[in-house]
């Protein structure tokens, strides 16, 4: 039985540590401080043993012990703060970790009181063994991101906005999970579930969560979050709930993300990409919905002005290729002006249609949609504008797959003309290498994360590619790409030998659905005309590459 890789011991030891609120290397550290007494499934624990209701079978898997090792770490804490101890005895606000004298309290072990029936026994530790893990693993979350070494502004940051957040609460889904979440570790449920039913919230008879009463739910974590500033004490949960919820109300990516974010900017103010997907839904909804309008096609000029950056409506028409004067002399005949609009309508669309293909997450290109959206639906100001999108956002979320609130499914790109000869400066990802072909350049580039570097190995990509195209053919099925191209960096890091024709570029790893390597081999083996080779640890893998010689091979 093969033993977890550290990361996915350490998405263990996160999801748990999100779970009951403490600090996450901590569970790290009871794992390289204890003993290897070997588990049911090969592991070895974080030592933590049978204690009250909780049995042998319980703690007998690595995951059993990181569960219960973190359900103890909670229960020593709250013991501890039962006896006197403060949020300085526990917590080097500086440093942001537990401090020294609570991991020698780690370390000294702990038998939980029969009251509790959650946590089990924690065996004693070397203390200087655990505290050096402890701080080896809190280096490696925080290497890479961007937060100060001295933490001390953490409190007053998390505080300040969590102060400022009911007045930006606008019923999102994103931010009734934060708050929830966080009343969840404040009050130390491990489930959404148990936090409702303490609410007198749960959905009767077992329905789903989505049927929550939002609106009294709402008014809850409102009340909840301001009385959060008059009760926080500095507790590592309390601390761990108000770090969860800055990074599920900012949609941050980790708990250190968070820490970092709240040093120069403590406002809830909601960032503004969370209306994207509204945005670029809108866009998509005008082609079909155009009717060419005056106060429609005012929109999209005005969208396309700002989008542009330019002064004026008639530099704007003058960039749609328009005359603006044929449309504000009053000296055109009617068919001049229809026309002049049927262009301008023509030339307005194929703006629109590109804009999900070409749209940055910066301001210039929000704000213009905004602006779009705000002339388009005859909205006063950018704030009702932005409240519709919002809106719009929390339909989108909600919405059945076909229903008319859903995001309108993407439409393909539409690509350039093919060129005659492929080169390392025109390559087409989603194109066809050969004419008619089934193999595109996002198969040979592994989705366009190897781009060839010169001709000799784009050519190399259409050598093998004509190739397979006649080995697809005789076999009567895709021949789905493993790897293609590799640049010698990766290479090396997937364990490919130093001549490896992959590096070259003509030279592909695939499999063929029902049907195994040998029977693949056998079957190319007497046309092939370069090499040919499939794996004994990986049967259903075949290779074939365009040297100009023939060569078999079984590794």
């Amino acid at each position: 039985m093969s033993k977890l890789t550290p990361d996915q011991r350490n998405t263990l030891y996160l999801a748990e540590a999100e779970r009951t609120g403490i600090h996450k290397p901590i569970l790290a550290a009871l794992y390289e401080a204890h003993d290897r007494t070997s588990l049911a499934d090969g592991e070895t624990g974080l030592g933590v043993s049978p204690a009250n209701r909780i049995s042998l079978e319980q703690v007998n898997t690595f995951a059993g012990q990181v569960q219960f090792a973190a359900n103890t770490i909670r229960s020593l804490t709250d013991n501890l703060v039962s006896t006197g101890w403060r949020g300085i005895d526990l917590w080097n606000a500086e440093q942001g970790r537990y401090t020294d004298r609570f991991l020698q309290r780690v370390a000294a072990g702990y038998a939980p009181p029969p009251s509790d029936t959650t946590a089990a026994r924690l065996e004693a530790a070397n203390p200087t063994v655990l505290i050096q893990a402890y701080l080896e693993d809190l280096g490696v979350d925080v290497q890479g991101e961007k937060q100060p070494t001295n933490l001390a502004y953490l409190d007053d940051a998390l505080l300040a906005l969590v102060d400022r957040i009911p007045a930006y609460y606008t019923n999102q889904s994103y931010q009734r999970e934060a708050l929830l979440e966080a009343l969840r570790l404040w009050r130390k449920f491990d489930t959404r579930q148990a936090v409702l039913a303490s609410l007198n919230l749960l959905p009767a008879n077992n329905a789903a969560l989505e049927e929550v009463d939002e609106v009294a739910l709402d008014r809850v974590l409102v009340q909840f979050i301001q009385q959060v500033s008059r009760n926080y004490g500095g507790l590592p949960h309390q601390r761990e709930a108000l770090i969860r919820l800055t990074q599920l109300w900012r949609q941050l990516d980790s708990r250190e993300a968070a820490i970092g974010s709240l040093a120069n900017n403590r406002s809830p103010e909601g960032n503004l990409r969370i209306i994207d997907p509204a945005l670029i839904a809108f866009v998509q909804r005008i082609p079909p919905n155009y009717r060419g309008r005056a106060e429609e096609r005012n929109a999209l000029v005005e969208g396309f002005r700002v989008w542009r950056k330019l002064d004026s409506r008639p530099a704007a028409l003058v960039a749609l290729g328009i005359d603006p004067n044929i449309l504000t002399s009053g000296t055109a005949d009617a068919a001049t002006l229809a026309n002049t609009a049927r262009q301008l309508d023509r030339e307005l669309l194929n703006f629109v249609q590109r804009i999900p293909g070409v749209y940055r997450e910066g301001p210039d290109h929000r704000e213009a949609l905004i602006r779009m959206v705000q002339l388009w639906r005859n909205l006063t100001t950018r704030d009702q504008t932005i409240r519709s999108l919002l809106e719009d956002v929390r339909q989108m979320q909600r919405a059945r797959p076909n229903s008319p609130e859903a995001a309108p499914r993407p439409s393909p790109l539409v690509l350039p003309r093919r060129p005659d000869r492929w080169t390392p400066k025109n390559l087409q990802i989603y194109a066809p290498i050969v004419q008619n072909g089934s193999f595109t350049w996002a198969e040979a580039t592994h989705g366009g994360t190897r781009l060839p570097p010169n001709q000799a190995t784009v050519d190399a990509i259409v050598r093998i590619a004509r190739l397979a195209q006649q080995a697809r053919e005789r076999i009567g099925r895709p021949l789905q790409v493993t790897s293609w191209y590799r640049p010698p960096d990766v290479n090396a890091r997937v364990g490919g030998v130093s001549n490896s024709r992959h590096i070259v570029g003509d030279a592909i790893d695939f499999y063929c659905d029902g049907l195994t390597g040998d029977q693949i081999y056998w079957f190319l083996d007497p046309w092939w005309p370069g090499g040919l080779g499939r794996y004994e640890n990986f049967p259903y893998l075949s290779h074939i590459d365009a040297r100009g010689y023939r060569a078999r091979w079984l590794r």
